[in-house]
């Protein structure tokens, strides 16, 4: 899904311990990992680090789900969300070094009913724009519809026209799930494969990575399954598993830290796995070149001066090395991959709990032992900001109990508030009456998902989603004469950081 940017020896199978390897990693990063979970509430990780050509360390941590028994080991399946970027931008990068597409091709070529928001965006954005995230519209923008929805694919890319961006196309950088949904249904177009056999077929099969699935639908069924976890918005709980099928090249992926140290072992020889000439240098060289800039101001915290996106991958120096990285996030997990080809190192990391740091703590706490960073406790660092943003979420979520407690009258009878709401982008929502105090609020697009609404005060109802790792946020009525015409709904930033203002349609004329 997600990708979270933050500027914000052992027991195991296949490990190999040398000399050169850095004091950190061979005496303390056991116990740093252990003391990190208990801190940050993290069931379950799994981590890989690969380091000249060899499977130095691969190894589990922790439960698989905290109701049931369960270890996770370095073959527990994780989503990896956002880390299936790379494998959509490798499978189009090979497409073209075969000269079946150019990334210069527009995206109307292969999908002539695409559209985006004004007419000069939809007749030059291209395969390279969507694969980048330079599209003009924000980090993000639209993911409440499309996460977790109903929507078809290509329903899903018939709404971008109505995504009015903030930014300038191909100027400004902004996080877009459904740009490499674009991008795999050109793929489709091109080879008469679905993105899911495609990748399957061309890589994941002949890289032997056997645990590694395109899907998220049966993640549940699966033997040695990671559960998502959160405790974002209620103490650590168990999420509903998302089922992101659609939006698919961005971040249906399921795979095992075993599995993705083939995957870096590739990375890292230029495109060769054992010996053989897996993919040629060239295709890996198109997903790492800049295609635009993230950021070209020094970290004050990291020692990072730049960092630009390729095609599904994030490129930055650290310490006087060039790092390739991507992390990715679904409700209940986050994850990261990275590699330094100068080093030959490579770091994957799979967690599941999505309400954490830690992930790229210990990402940031390696590379600085194999780089020659002094010491300092990322862990800890991180641990300050995301303190400070617990403790202001605790409070805003104990403010909205105690209006709730005041149990005030509404304005307007309770079942003024009830009916069909409409929003551009979304579609429809339907509010209904819940009892004799609150609403029910069930949305077109997400079937399984419903949210109850507790009146406070000032139009302005406590929202909680049945899926808790939506969060609990305000709903803010408007009236006009008397009668509620618009309502203002928020989910969580992990989702989207905008609020969607559904709207009441008499005339039922707005897009549903």
């Amino acid at each position: 899904m997600k990708s979270i940017l933050l500027f914000a020896f052992f027991t195991c199978s296949a490990c190999v311990l040398s000399a050169q390897t850095p004091s950190f990693i061979g005496d303390s990063l056991d116990n740093y990992i252990k003391r990190g979970m208990q801190e940050w509430q993290i069931p379950g990780l799994a981590i890989a680090i690969v380091k000249d050509g060899q499977v130095l360390l691969q190894k589990g941590y922790g439960v698989r789900d905290i109701n049931q028994p369960g270890q996770v080991d370095e073959n527990t399946l994780f989503m990896i969300a956002s880390n299936s970027k790379l494998f959509t931008g490798t499978a189009i990068a090979k497409l073209e070094h075969e000269k079946k597409l150019s990334f210069n091709d527009p995206i109307t070529r292969y999908l002539p009913w695409f559209r985006m928001w004004d007419s000069t965006t939809t007749r030059l954005i291209s395969i390279r724009d969507v694969l980048c995230h330079r599209l003009g519209t924000k980090t993000f923008q639209g993911d409440f519809t499309f996460w977790d929805s109903s929507l078809p694919k290509d329903s899903i890319l018939w709404k971008l026209r109505y995504l009015k961006p903030s930014g300038t196309f191909r100027q400004d950088y902004g996080y877009c799930n459904a740009g490499f949904l674009a991008a795999g249904q050109v793929l489709q177009q091109v080879t008469g494969q679905t993105w899911e056999h495609y990748v399957q077929e061309n890589i994941l099969t002949p890289l032997g990575m056997e645990r590694t699935f395109m899907s998220t639908a049966d993640m549940q069924q699966r033997a040695n399954a990671a559960s998502p976890h959160s405790n974002m918005f209620s103490p650590l709980t168990v999420l509903p598993f998302d089922r992101i099928d659609n939006l698919g090249p961005a971040a249906s992926m399921v795979s095992n830290v075993r599995d993705l140290t083939r995957w870096l072992r590739l990375q890292l020889d230029s495109g060769r796995f054992e010996s053989r000439q897996f993919l040629p240098w060239e295709v890996l060289q198109k997903t790492r070149d800049a295609n635009i800039t993230v950021n070209s101001r020094r970290n004050s915290n990291y020692p990072i001066h730049f960092v630009t996106y390729g095609l599904g991958l994030y490129s930055a120096d650290y310490n006087g090395r060039q790092i390739y990285w991507h992390t990715g996030g679904a409700f209940g997990f986050v994850s990261s991959l990275c590699f330094v080809p100068e080093e030959k190192l490579g770091i994957v990391i799979l967690t599941n709990n999505d309400n954490q740091s830690f992930f790229e703590a210990l990402r940031y706490q390696i590379l600085d032992a194999y780089l020659g960073v002094p010491y300092k406790d990322r862990s800890r660092f991180l641990q300050g900001y995301a303190a400070k943003t617990r403790k202001e979420t605790a409070t805003e979520l104990t403010r909205m109990q105690q209006r709730v407690d005041a149990r005030n009258s509404t304005p307007v009878p309770l079942d003024a508030y009830t009916g069909d709401y409409y929003n551009t982008v979304y579609g429809r929502i339907r509010i209904s009456r819940k009892g004799t105090r609150q609403l029910s609020c069930s949305f077109q697009h997400h079937p399984d998902l419903t949210a109850t609404l507790e009146y406070m005060d000032n139009n302005t109802f406590r929202l909680t989603y049945s899926n808790i790792g939506f969060g609990v946020f305000p709903a803010v009525f408007t009236l006009k004469d008397g009668k509620p015409e618009t309502v203002q709904i928020k989910a969580t930033d992990f989702i989207e950081y905008d609020a969607y203002l559904f709207a009441r349609d008499p005339q039922g004329l707005m897009v549903k």
